[in-house]
């Protein structure tokens, strides 16, 4: 079946925006006045509230979601899914739980026969955190991780038999967060090594 990639609108966009502002602004206060307070905007990404005047004000926001994709195979790409690991392990310990988190994963790096820390995967040089861990909820592997089964995800396009715990099942009030990584260039991101995400399929 071929599907049609455009038109999925500028959400997909804000959201990559939104976590790269995130991320740089992530632990720094912001000024108010003379009045310095904390809350940055990743604080605010994981409460149910604005702040507004100072204080948390209840908002229509629901709940959050993230949506985390390695996009590269192979044991030289070993980086993207420790790096995809590392925001799995941070988003669930901000509040996310699994049945509202989709992780994509390319390869399995923690069973790969190169592997000397067999049944683990490593993100730093001193080896002190395996983000691997012992309750990893993939959702796609290997390769039903495409550019097709994104989008998919992204606009709810599923094939009728997708289970739940494969489809992102968000309201008009949820946030979303989108990770992604793995090789590309200017407007583009591959998938698998033989496929493309473009700023246009976007």
């Amino acid at each position: 079946e071929e599907m049609e990639l455009r038109g999925c609108g500028w959400g997909v966009v804000v959201f990559v925006v939104c976590l790269v502002v995130a991320l740089v602004e992530y632990g720094q206060g912001q000024a108010l006045g003379d009045v310095r307070y904390n809350v940055s905007q990743v604080d605010q990404f994981f409460q149910k509230g604005v702040l507004k005047n100072q204080t948390i004000t209840k908002s229509i926001h629901t709940n959050n979601w993230a949506v985390l994709v390695d996009t590269s195979s192979f044991w030289y790409n070993y980086r993207h899914i420790a790096n995809t690991l590392a925001m799995y392990r941070t988003v669930k310990r901000l509040g996310i739980p699994d049945n509202q988190i989709i992780l994509m994963i390319a390869d399995d790096m923690a069973c790969n026969p190169r592997n000397v820390l067999s049944g683990t995967v490593i993100n730093n040089r001193f080896q002190k955190l395996n983000v691997y861990g012992t309750s990893l909820e993939v959702d796609y592997r290997g390769y039903d991780v495409t550019v097709e089964s994104f989008i998919r995800v992204l606009t709810a396009r599923h094939h009728p038999s997708t289970p739940s715990s494969k489809r992102l099942l968000t309201n008009a009030h949820s946030n979303i967060l989108i990770y992604m990584t793995g090789h590309g260039g200017e407007q583009f991101l591959k998938f698998q090594d033989y496929q493309e995400l473009s700023a246009k399929d976007l």
